[in-house]
């Protein structure tokens, strides 16, 4: 007599030989026409590879963000060490900025403006004359607009005794407003030979006035412009 349980344990092999024979004689290039076994094991396993990929990908890329993250850190150490020496040091560098504003607010004073050139001038004038010398040439030159200034060079020549010459560089150089030399060339006079004659460039500065600081904002833009378009 058969029973049940032995008929299920002989139809064991039959069902395995149905199961490999739905992967023999697969046609690689025509797997449309697999049967449903075989196809639906292929698409586990290229799903399987694709989520494995992905996976990689995914893990190579964070990688990469907390790699470029680490190197990262020494700079931000070493920003967050010089923020928190100044959050300590805030004060003393409040009155060290309100030192320097203070002395900035000086040396524009030393600057004329543009209504004071004529007695600048007068002054380097009479500081020549004063020391007895006699000027040869005293020609002012072509204003020179820098960012926050501007400059005028003169062109002196005066002749005179040595230390008179010497005492009006003195004098030039402690004049209230900014003068400097520059280029001096001392030569001796023939006539009379106690005489000395020096060639100098004298400097002087001034601040700029509401209008010329906007036009030089108006040139700055339109040439940031033109570099835009370029």
């Amino acid at each position: 007599m058969v029973t049940p349980r032995s008929k299920l344990i002989d139809s064991n092999p039959v069902v395995s030989r149905g199961f490999m024979d739905q992967f023999r004689g697969l046609n690689p290039n025509q797997p449309g026409q697999w049967p449903i076994l075989p196809q639906l094991l292929t698409w586990i396993l290229f799903g399987l590879l694709f989520v494995i990929g992905g996976w990689f990908v995914v893990l190579s890329s964070a990688n990469d963000e907390l790699e470029a993250e680490r190197a990262k850190e020494p700079s931000l150490k070493q920003d967050y060490r010089a923020k928190l020496a100044q959050a300590v040091n805030l004060n003393e560098l409040r009155k060290q900025k309100q030192q320097v504003q203070e002395y900035v607010i000086q040396l524009e004073k030393q600057l004329p403006g543009k209504a004071e050139m004529d007695a600048l001038l007068s002054d380097i004038n009479q500081a020549g004359l004063g020391r007895g010398l006699q000027f040869e040439l005293f020609r002012p030159g072509q204003v020179l607009v820098k960012d926050y200034y501007a400059e005028l060079p003169i062109a002196i020549k005066v002749s005179g005794r040595y230390h008179d010459i010497g005492a009006f560089a003195g004098d030039v150089a402690n004049l209230s407003r900014i003068v400097t030399l520059h280029n001096m060339l001392i030569a001796s006079n023939k006539e009379p030979a106690t005489t000395l004659s020096m060639e100098a460039t004298a400097r002087t500065y001034r601040y700029l006035d509401a209008d010329e600081l906007e036009q030089l904002r108006k040139a700055a833009a339109e040439k940031a412009k033109q570099g835009a378009k370029k």
